[in-house]
């Protein structure tokens, strides 16, 4: 839920000086939308080499801000000074949790924020590109306790930039020429945060085939790193293509908000995120407000020891658990039901996440979901469903995993669509012919 609260000026980036610990000279900028929800949920973005605070949020980073000003989170962007405006992934202190270089700044701006807002210590998150996405990944290993999930576009696995020269280019690394077994990648992000036994972020990878500053082979490498970390087989549970040059591959579970999601891009370079793909990692992170999956209690500040028991993973939500037997024929009418849908919208495209709830006493075994898109749209493409057809009234098909929903379950579908100008949502969704409530 939103509060309607108004600063005296509308939402802006704002410098921040003063916000604690500081070692390497960063810049602190914050995003605060102007209605912030109650709980809001935290983003740490980082630029990318040569960028900036300003260049990410008003350039290739600004979907995050105007998701921000719909659901109400707040935006931490971190600022190289540093002639070369990169982050140090790469020193003995960079890659140590509260070493002293830029991790350890960043983390004090995460604690200021924290500490003067109402901050949701289950949805902590951090993003980046390049150079950001090398820093997300060393952030997600040193501070597992305090990330519950990540997102990296072009990065490199936690570790990989290391030099013991006071470089901050490791050219072995950044030309793909570094591969180690999973458990040695997992061992290396082990090391910077000794000690620690509990799980470890969810994190979702991008990377584009044709990559020549940051080779694609690393792209592997952090799927290696990422499943042994949260104890995964590095064989997908899920394959798909969202769009014809791109393959996604989720471990763990195959959700929207999977432990590990990659998506790989044929033919891309050195250009990540491009356009609405920021939309996908909105709804992985859990910051368009929809649920997300269990993660590890925050130690009040980023610097305390957490709690050395092990905290189990999260277990996969309804939707995504395989069905023992084969999926089985649809029962008509088998009770009320409730649907919550969510759109991300961006120039002539969005995505539509909608959870189904089966609110009655019996459960459904195959469903089908009638609804029908406004006038302009069309699905290009969806996950856990069948659609057809692409516009107009629409029918989802269960998909062999997730035909039955048991009294009080939900199970959660998406598409992405493309539109003319009106991207709102269905306001009529009707499971196996029973109108459903809609939240």
């Amino acid at each position: 839920m939103l509060l309607g609260v108004r600063p005296a000026a509308a939402a802006s980036l704002t410098r921040v000086t003063g916000f604690g610990t500081n070692p390497t000279n960063l810049n602190m900028y914050l995003y605060v939308p102007d209605r912030v929800a109650a709980r809001p949920a935290l983003l740490v973005l980082v630029h990318y080499c040569g960028g900036s605070a300003s260049a990410i949020f008003n350039g290739n980073g600004h979907d995050y801000v105007t998701a921000a000003d719909r659901y109400g989170y707040i935006i931490v962007l971190p600022e190289a000074t540093r002639s070369e405006k990169c982050f140090d992934v790469s020193t003995p202190a960079a890659l140590r949790r509260d070493g002293g270089s830029d991790s350890t700044g960043i983390m004090a701006m995460v604690a200021y924020t924290r500490q003067r807002y109402n901050v949701d210590p289950s949805r902590i998150v951090v993003s980046g590109f390049s150079s950001g996405a090398m820093m997300t990944n060393v952030l997600a290993a040193q501070y597992p306790d305090v990330f519950s999930a990540a997102s990296a576009y072009s990065g490199v696995p936690a570790g990989c930039f290391a030099t013991t020269n006071g470089s901050l280019w490791n050219s072995q690394c950044s030309g793909g020429q570094l591969i180690k077994t999973a458990q040695q990648w997992g061992d290396q992000a082990r090391a910077m945060y000794p000690g620690y036994t509990g799980r470890y972020p969810r994190i979702q990878l991008w990377h584009g085939t044709t990559d020549t500053t940051l080779a694609y082979p690393n792209y592997g490498e952090e799927i290696k790193q990422w499943t042994n970390l949260n104890g995964l087989s590095q064989t997908p549970a899920f394959t798909d293509h969202p769009q014809s040059s791109w393959t996604r591959t989720r471990y763990g579970n195959t959700s929207t908000q999977a432990t590990v999601e990659g998506i790989s891009i044929s033919g891309v370079g050195h250009q990540l995120p491009m356009n609405g793909q920021l939309a996908y990692a909105i709804s992985f992170l859990g910051l368009d407000g929809t649920t997300t999956t269990p993660s590890p209690s925050p130690s009040p500040s980023p610097s305390r020891s957490p709690n050395p028991s092990p905290t189990p993973s999260p277990s996969p939500s309804p939707s995504s658990t395989p069905s023992p037997s084969p999926s089985p024929s649809p029962t008509a009418g088998s009770g009320p039901c409730r649907v919550s849908a969510t759109v991300n919208a961006w120039n002539n495209g969005l995505t539509e996440q909608i959870a189904i709830t089966n609110t009655g006493s019996s459960t459904v075994n195959g469903w089908s979901l009638t609804f029908t898109l406004p006038s302009g749209q069309t699905i290009t493409n969806g996950w856990n469903a069948a659609y057809s057809p692409s516009s107009g009234q629409v029918t989802a098909t269960n998909v062999g995993y997730n035909g039955t929903m048991a009294p009080g379950s939900t199970t959660e579908i998406g598409f992405q669509a493309t539109h003319t100008g009106n991207a709102a949502k269905p306001t009529v969704f009707t499971l196996n012919g029973v109108t459903c409530d809609v939240a």
